[in-house]
């Protein structure tokens, strides 16, 4: 039986860690930039888009093209920081271990 409550504390730690995760993950933001930074923009640990800044000069019809294609870069941008700022926060939680491919905590 011990290896039964053995498994289930473990099974507690783990959601505690899945937790942790969730609200560590809530407060992450990144910020990606692109034309040097001509265009702004954040992203939440979610991956939600929170905020837009786009210099006004970019704000014309022949700039149309361009700022769409600012808009993307600095989204890859945003996107990369923040898989990193996850990637850190994973290390973090686990103490370096590392997790199968793939593996996420269930967000």
């Amino acid at each position: 039986m011990k290896s039964l409550t053995d498994m289930f504390k473990n099974f507690g730690n783990l959601e505690a860690m899945a937790q942790d995760m969730q609200k560590r993950v809530a407060s992450i933001e990144a910020t990606g930039q692109a034309g040097a930074g001509l265009v702004n923009l954040t992203l939440s640990g979610q991956g939600n888009l929170t905020k837009v800044t786009i210099d006004p000069s970019l704000m014309t019809p022949d700039q149309a093209e361009v700022l769409a294609d600012l808009l993307v870069t600095a989204h890859q941008d945003a996107k990369a920081k923040l898989e990193a700022a996850m990637a850190h926060e994973m290390r973090n939680l686990t103490g370096g271990l590392p997790l199968p491919p793939g593996f996420k905590l269930p967000f």
